[in-house]
């Protein structure tokens, strides 16, 4: 059955891509490219695309509330709306942004919804592959219109293949879970763009994923798109995740058993 709010919502990314973000992309000068934090930066692609995408959910859902990354630079004050009553769209509008500044591949572009405080759907595009992955937290998820089928089991323990970003763990976490993952089977190191590592999990390419920075833009769609699709996104000490919620590290997985041996090979004590 066709799903208007689905639809509309990535429709409305695809329009950003193709208007904004790829007509950018190894094409931004040195103007369009600045600092607004130690070691963040954001390009004019981000800027625009947010603006484009955030008055197309506004008029999706009049009387919503937008939560995008570049708005939350400028007013860190609008992270108090994640726990309130109504629609809140949460929006990353290039995810991978140092990656799309250099020219290199991956990037995306997300959006969760928040009703009442809770994530109730996902959206995460990736122009370049041409995936866009939607879901609601009741009915699954889907990768290009089409249900994301049950992982099953997965690989056994030695087999697995996983991306572990360690770049701002704890040093003792980071040589821990360094140590770990050699009884994995494959640990990688990382995209660069969280939205590409959901996708990942998704369409079978890695199994899980952990991270240490969990901003709510970064992880709110594909957190909620994996849960959709029978997997798992915890915090390490085993609670639920929520983009409202302050504190660091996540693990992410395809589903109950991978996300159990994942968190005793790489965070066991």
């Amino acid at each position: 059955m066709a799903d208007a709010l689905l639809d509309d919502v990535g429709d409305l990314l695809r329009e950003a891509a193709d208007q904004i973000v790829l007509p950018l992309f190894r094409k931004l000068d040195e103007a369009d490219v600045s600092e607004k934090a130690p070691g963040e930066i954001v390009t004019v692609a981000d800027r625009r695309a947010e603006e484009l995408i955030s008055a197309g959910l506004r008029r999706l859902r009049p009387g919503s509330m937008v939560v995008g990354e570049e708005g939350v630079a400028d007013d860190p004050g609008l992270l108090r709306h994640l726990r309130d009553g109504g629609d809140v769209w949460l929006v990353d509008p290039v995810d991978g942004t140092a990656n799309f500044a250099a020219g290199r591949r991956p990037f995306a572009l997300m959006v969760a919804l928040l009703t009442d405080g809770r994530p109730v759907a996902g959206w995460i595009l990736d122009p370049l592959a041409g995936i866009l992955a939607s879901g609601r937290a009741d009915d699954g998820t889907l990768l290009n219109g089409r249900p994301v089928g049950d992982t099953g089991a997965g690989p056994r323990l030695g087999e697995l293949r996983g991306t572990a970003m360690t770049r701002f763990l704890p040093p003792e976490t980071r040589d821990r879970v360094r140590a770990g993952g050699r009884r994995l089977g494959e640990l990688l190191p990382g995209q660069h763009c969280a939205g590409r590592e959901y996708l990942d999990i998704l369409t079978g390419e890695q199994q899980f994923v952990l991270f240490w920075r969990t901003l709510p833009w970064d992880h709110a769609p594909g957190s909620l798109l994996v849960r959709a699709a029978g997997g798992v996104a915890r915090r390490f000490d085993g609670v639920d995740y929520h983009p409202a919620d302050e504190g660091h590290g996540l693990l992410v997985a395809a589903n109950e058993q991978v996300w159990a041996e994942v968190h005793e090979a790489l965070l066991g004590t």
